[in-house]
């Protein structure tokens, strides 16, 4: 129901590609928020030092996906150029290459993390419970960096061949798993130990776990467009260097978008105080659901302009990405427009622990973050313009300014030289979403009338 041909990606009507192809990215974008918030859902009712170890570390093991962001995106896009060539012996050996480059970055960096844990919590300021809740958290949750390279490698193979539905159904797996297992394992319910923190990553490593399994699996089996066979698993390293070339950038940009956050963590939590950071943490999971429809929406567009120019098609590759644009800020505005009129009853839902300077500090965070979601949807799909077309150093040098040019200057001279409270990081947040989303725009503009997208699709074409 969900796959997308070639010929409707780069013939057919662009609205429809994208909707039929987005819908099961933005379902499993929704999904894989949900498992985000599910951990914070149950350890909300633990007690509040659990919520901010768990947002304390968040930024550190999203760092670490480093390998596993840039295989993924480097195969999806080189797949999806590919299928629009007609190459599919090479469509099918991309992803594959993309999951073991993935599995052997990960496995590297998570041991080496797990080492130091305690030395990198102790570095961002935890203290007290929050330190020893942290420190179990990220070094175990680091089990679980290799199984999600694996599924994420293979399931960039299934969105570049236009098979969205599978790598929902792979994600879905993976968050039903995590979120049964989290309270049993988190509480000890039935013949299960009371493992807190601990119990919530053991719940996160199976989910992942298994999903991988099923991602091979499927993979192996035949009956999808993305179908690999023994011949596929020959390694030609001459891929492994193409897949870092187009998505080493993505790597690069989401390091430093991750590098920028544990500097935000370190602000709010030298300047705030377990209160601000769990308003932090519970604002940044939220803002994970409000923008799935524009990263859902991205995925697919990624796709749809990468066979178009695989094809030799750059105005519909254009046409895609502003589409898409338009659609996902419409979106945007209405969910921020939901969370700024509801900011304490959703504040209430997600973290019933906090309350005081806590629930107050996350309803007035809440209300920052949704005057500049519109402004995180432009982004998101305009980047999808840029990485279809193999430009992902766009978006890389787009984010290091987001977030080192702006974000965290404001956030820092805010707190520490003007000497505002705290509020002064938050909406650092906003005001660096905005900046981006009309860099961008104008960016965007300017290069596809230079003719950026007619010459990757030359070079599509080519390869």
């Amino acid at each position: 129901m969900f796959d997308v041909s070639k010929e409707d990606i780069t013939e057919g009507s662009l609205s429809r590609a994208l909707a039929v192809l987005a819908a099961p990215l933005v379902a499993q974008q929704v999904v894989v928020a949900l498992g985000a918030v599910v951990d914070i859902f149950w350890l909300g009712r633990v007690n509040e030092a659990a919520v901010a170890a768990v947002g304390l570390v968040v930024p550190v093991y999203a760092l670490i996906s480093l390998p596993v962001m840039a295989s993924y995106t480097g195969a999806q896009i080189l797949t999806a150029q590919s299928v629009g060539a007609d190459e599919h012996g090479r469509a099918t050996r991309l992803p594959v290459h993309g999951a073991v480059l993935g599995a052997v970055l990960a496995f590297v960096l998570a041991a080496l993390v797990t080492v130091v844990a305690p030395d990198i919590v102790g570095l961002l300021g935890a203290d007290d419970d929050v330190f020893g809740y942290a420190v179990t958290y990220l070094s175990t949750y680091m089990f679980a960096y290799v199984p999600i390279a694996i599924s994420d490698g293979l399931e960039g193979g299934f969105v570049g061949w236009g098979d969205s539905g599978t790598a929902f159904a792979l994600n879905a797996v993976n968050i039903v798993v995590n979120a049964v297992l989290d309270p049993f394992l988190i509480f000890g319910w039935g013949p299960f130990p009371e493992w807190s923190v601990f119990g919530a990553a053991v719940a996160s490593i199976v989910g992942v776990t298994v999903s991988a399994v099923l991602a091979v699996a499927v993979a192996a089996s035949g009956r999808r467009q993305f179908a690999v066979s023994r011949s596929d698993l020959r390694v030609r390293s001459s891929l492994f260097r193409e897949i870092l070339a187009v998505g080493g950038p993505v790597g690069l940009q989401n390091a430093g978008r991750q590098a920028a956050r544990l500097g935000m963590v370190a602000v709010i939590s030298i300047a705030g105080s377990t209160a601000a950071l769990a308003a932090y943490n519970v604002g940044a999971q939220l803002a994970t659901i409000a923008f799935v429809p524009a990263s859902g929406l991205a995925n697919a567009a990624t796709t749809v302009v990468g066979q178009n120019l695989g094809a030799d098609r750059p105005d519909r590759a254009r046409r895609a990405t502003w589409l898409s644009v338009g659609v996902a800020v419409v979106a945007l505005l209405g969910v921020g427009a939901l969370q700024l009129a509801y900011p304490a009853r959703i504040a209430e839902t997600f973290a019933p622990a906090l309350d005081g300077a806590g629930l107050r500090l996350t309803v007035e965070y809440l209300e920052i973050l949704a005057l500049g979601y519109w402004a995180l949807g432009a982004i998101y799909t305009l980047e999808s313009g840029f990485n279809g077309a193999s430009r992902t150093s766009v978006s890389m040098y787009a984010t290091l300014v987001q977030y080192w040019g702006i974000r965290l200057p404001i956030a820092a001279f805010g707190v520490f030289v003007f000497n505002y409270t705290v509020l002064a990081a938050f909406w650092a947040v906003t005001l660096s979403n905005v900046a981006a989303a009309v860099g961008l725009a104008v960016y965007f503009w300017h290069s596809t009338d230079d003719g950026m997208l007619r010459r990757a699709a030359s070079t599509a074409a080519a390869d």
